[in-house]
């Protein structure tokens, strides 16, 4: 019954994107995309730099930062953000309604369901988010978020984030999610 809710939930984004025309769905995945592109070539330069531990200071010390700019720079009314139930950063901590749709997301997930590119949330008349799955689709991911074998980064990590949640993933597991908050 619970998978069936969850395919409602892709359905019922079927027929908003119908709706709605491309407009919303336009401003979120190019909304994603920036900021994306703004941590993805980041993280991969600090990774070359200096592996994990560069790494590591740059999640901890810039990203948040990043987002804020990315921010600045998309329309009025639209934010981005990164969540995850199992976030390390409580600044990307999941509202209520985000987590339910990443449980949808998780439940379609474990049943070898095809996970949709997005996710459209009608909030209210004027308000939409769009969710952009994230997976663990690399194989650097997991220096840091998997079954983490460095014993200084492992230290690095709890020292900077106690109360982390965010490893033990495996390769193809549901990360979290890109949301844009698109007030029309």
């Amino acid at each position: 019954m619970k998978l069936i809710k969850s395919i409602a939930l892709v359905s019922l984004t079927t027929s908003l994107l119908i709706a709605q025309g491309q407009s919303i769905v336009d401003i979120g995945e190019q909304s994603s995309k920036l900021l994306l592109k703004t941590l993805g070539s980041s993280m991969k330069k600090n990774m070359k730099a200096g592996g994990p531990m560069k790494a590591l200071d740059f999640c901890s010390q810039e990203a948040y930062t990043l987002t804020e700019k990315v921010n600045k720079k998309l329309p009025k009314g639209v934010t981005v953000k990164r969540i995850s139930i199992k976030y390390r950063n409580p600044a990307n901590k999941p509202e209520a309604d985000e987590v339910a749709v990443l449980k949808a997301l998780a439940k379609l997930k474990s049943a070898n369901v095809i996970l949709p590119q997005q996710i459209i949330q009608k909030i209210d008349t004027d308000s939409y988010k769009y969710y952009k799955p994230l997976t663990i689709n690399k194989k650097v991911c997991m220096k840091c978020h998997g079954n983490i074998q460095n014993v200084a980064l492992k230290h690095a990590i709890k020292e900077r984030y106690p109360a982390d949640k965010a490893t033990h993933y495996k390769m193809g597991d549901l990360r979290g999610a890109i949301v844009v908050t698109i007030k029309k």
